[in-house]
């Protein structure tokens, strides 16, 4: 029998149909090292990269213990940002879902404080949030970890970068002291192992980054004047023409900047940074995950927790502060398999800090050797329309699927990725439909009631 197989673990036989039912068979380095350990109760600190299934790693164990007749929170994972926590949430009612009843929140900052509120009244067994938010509802007293028997600290480097450790801390002292804690990182600096051994017992150390397949990506650096920088960044993207693409800016501002001026050459792109309103973030993010938008412009901060699969490329228009940090930028391309883009923007004036990344792989070019761009532009294959109803209206991805196939005509095929939220629904439908997509459901409906489309540009 494989020994990586989930079979092979002690699962229940809801868990295991899930599992296959997601297509989840043998499990990533990471599972098969952590999950066996996990199930006996261990406590773990595991190195691993993003995309290594180190959510469902600690997903599954945390499920598998799961009381769902004891309504209080019994898990807490923390993460450093609302697009990771959101993600990791996403992923956990994926594990599931063949299990009734079982209440999933998140607790992040940028959020209304009062809804919130609301949602904890009401209770819930799975907590996912950042530490400043979910500290903020445990001082308040409308949180009580005491029922608390698993903790997760989930990209643990990147909250200790981002200043968390004080927070960390005073949300773990209002946590029973009997507790497994898991602990993710993709880095093991020293205050990574200083964290572990203050909150964690006789921690098993996991490390998989040998054992996982090495992204296939090309690396490019291309010099250029600084007052070309724009220019350069179109050539790049003219020469190879990609579907997707993130931008990575080092300022908040630069990010609406670059993004007004491709938006202005033609070229469709987004940012995204930590001064969105949170519905404003997930216009940004749906568009881009569904391919109704090419660029996204986004800060490291604002990128951190991203899940987007099959992305063509990746462009540091601005270098980044650390090996560290462009091995992340990077490496959310050429995935599972697939070979990957990255290029690297720098002025004269930077060349020393681009000699740090010189190595045997990375090429290094004039930006004059890039082909001119004229009149090059770059349009997603996409239209997102959003349908003001989500799931507080009992609104399912079938439901918006069958209102576009059924009496509006539409052929599946040119119907794409459906999420739903709270209140919306977002719809990405193929360019060449979206004027008839958008006239059959404001015409029509959906489960029999009417609800107000709009096309987001």
């Amino acid at each position: 029998m494989n020994t990586t197989h989930f079979s092979t673990l002690s699962l229940s036989k809801e868990m295991l149909y899930t599992l296959h039912g997601l297509g989840f068979e043998a499990m990533t380095p990471v599972q098969a090292q952590s999950l066996p350990e996990i199930l006996k109760g261990h406590d773990i600190i595991a190195q691993a990269k993003t995309g290594s299934g180190k959510t469902a790693a600690f997903g599954i164990g945390l499920l598998h213990k799961l009381d769902v007749k004891q309504f209080k929170i019994q898990s807490l994972i923390l993460c450093p940002t609302r697009e990771l926590a959101d993600q990791v949430a996403k992923e956990l009612r994926r594990l599931a879902r063949g299990t009734h009843n079982i209440k999933i929140l998140t607790l992040c900052g940028g959020m209304p404080f009062g809804p919130q509120l609301g949602s904890l009244r009401h209770g819930a067994h799975i907590l996912v949030g950042t530490p400043g938010r979910v500290l903020a509802h445990l001082t308040k007293g409308s949180l009580s970890l005491e029922a608390l028997d698993t903790l997760v600290l989930d990209e643990a480097d990147r909250m200790l970068d981002m200043g968390f450790f004080e927070e960390i801390n005073n949300v773990i002292s209002h946590a029973p002291s009997e507790r497994q804690t898991l602990l993710f990182s993709a880095t093991y600096p020293d205050e990574i192992m200083e964290l572990s051994s203050s909150i964690q017992k006789d921690a098993i150390t996991v490390q998989t980054i040998s054992t996982e397949s090495v992204n296939r990506i090309s690396e490019c650096f291309y010099e250029t004047e600084e007052r070309d920088r724009l220019e350069t960044l179109t050539k790049i993207l003219a020469t190879h023409n990609p579907e997707t693409t993130i931008l990575f800016c080092n300022r908040k501002v630069q990010t609406q900047e670059v993004a007004a001026h491709l938006r202005d050459k033609g070229i469709d792109a987004l940012a995204i940074h930590g001064d969105l309103e949170q519905h404003q973030r997930n216009d940004v993010l749906v568009q881009f995950s569904n391919r109704s938008c090419s660029v996204l412009v986004a800060t490291d901060v604002a990128a951190r927790g991203l899940d987007i699969k099959e992305l063509d490329m990746v462009v540091n228009y601005d270098l980044p502060k650390d090996e560290a940090t462009y091995t992340h930028r990077i490496g959310r391309t050429g995935r599972a398999g697939e070979s990957g883009l990255a290029f690297s923007i720098f002025s004269q004036d930077e060349k020393r800090e681009a000699d740090f990344y010189r190595n045997e792989t990375r090429v290094f070019k004039s930006a004059q050797t890039l082909a001119k761009a004229d009149h090059f532009t770059l349009k997603p294959p996409n239209v997102t329309l959003v349908i003001e109803g989500g799931k507080k209206e009992k609104v399912r991805p079938g439901d918006v699927l069958g209102a576009l196939t059924g009496e509006a005509g539409i052929a599946g095929k040119y119907v794409g990725q459906i999420d739903i939220f709270d209140r919306h629904a977002y719809v990405a439908i193929d360019r060449s439909m979206i004027k008839e997509a958008y006239k059959q459901l404001r015409k029509g409906n959906i489960k029999g009631r009417k609800f107000d489309v709009w096309v987001l540009e």
